[in-house]
C-alpha cells in the first residue's frame, strides 16, 4: 500500500493526460474516413477539437461541465466552423447526423447500450465512431495489461512536466467516474449493436473502439 500511495503522489505532482495521449491517434482514424463533419461529445476544454479542425471541414463540440465549456468556447471563439455547446450527448441536436462522432473517457458515464444505439444512429452511411474509453478491471489479464501502464505513467509525467505542478491543468478537471463494465461486456454490447466494430485493449487503462457505419 505504502508503494501506491507513493506512486499515486508522485503522479499527482507531474500531470499529464491519458487522454491527450490519445488524440492524434483518434484525428487520424477520423480523417482516415475522410470526415468533414465531426462531432466530440465531451469536449472538455477542446484539445481533441483543435486536432480534428486540421481535417475536418467543421467541428461540434458538447461538453456539459459549465466551466470547461467556457474554455473551450473562447478558445474557438475566431473559428465559425466549431460550434462548443455546453450540453451533454442527450442534447445534441435532434435527428442530426455527422460524418464522425468521437469520445474520450465518456462513454463509461452513459449506459452503454443505448447509448452504443444512439451513436450508431448519429452517423451518416458510412460515417465512423471512434472511441478511447475506461474499463473495470476484472481478472489476470487485466491485470497484467495494467503493470506496464503503472510502470510507464510516472515516467511519462515526469518527462512531461519535470516540475512539480502546483494545480492539475484545467483540461484535466473534468468531473470523473468510476468505469462499472469489464472489456468483455463492451465487446459483447459492441458486437450486438455495432456489427463490426473493431476493439483493441490499449496502454494507460483504455481500451479503443472503431466502427465505420454501412455506406
Amino acid at each position: 500500500m505504502g508503494v501506491m500511495d507513493a506512486l499515486d503522489r508522485f503522479n499527482r505532482r507531474h500531470p499529464w493526460s491519458h487522454n491527450d495521449h490519445y488524440g492524434p491517434w483518434i484525428a487520424r482514424r477520423v480523417a482516415g474516413a475522410g470526415a468533414r463533419d465531426v462531432l466530440d461529445v465531451g469536449c472538455g476544454a477542446g484539445n481533441l477539437v483543435a486536432l480534428l479542425r486540421r481535417h475536418a471541414g467543421a467541428v461540434t463540440g458538447l461538453e456539459p461541465d459549465a466551466g470547461l465549456a467556457a474554455v473551450a468556447a473562447r478558445r474557438f471563439a475566431g473559428d465559425p466552423a466549431v460550434t462548443v455547446v455546453r450540453t451533454d450527448f442527450a442534447g445534441r441536436e435532434p435527428g442530426r447526423r455527422w460524418d464522425a462522432v468521437t469520445l474520450v473517457a465518456v462513454l463509461h458515464h452513459m449506459p452503454l447500450v443505448p447509448t452504443l444505439r444512439e451513436l450508431r444512429d448519429c452517423l451518416a452511411p458510412g460515417g465512423r465512431l471512434v472511441v478511447v474509453g475506461c474499463y473495470r478491471e476484472a481478472g489476470a489479464a487485466d491485470l497484467v495489461a495494467a503493470l506496464p501502464a503503472a510502470v510507464a505513467n510516472p515516467l511519462v509525467g515526469l518527462a512531461k512536466h519535470p516540475a512539480r505542478a502546483e494545480a492539475v491543468p484545467v483540461h484535466m478537471t473534468a468531473p470523473t467516474a468510476e468505469p462499472g463494465e469489464t472489456l468483455a461486456q463492451i465487446r459483447a454490447a459492441a458486437a450486438a449493436e455495432l456489427p463490426g466494430a473493431r476493439i483493441r485493449r490499449r496502454l494507460f487503462w483504455r481500451y479503443s473502439l472503431v466502427y465505420d457505419a454501412p455506406a
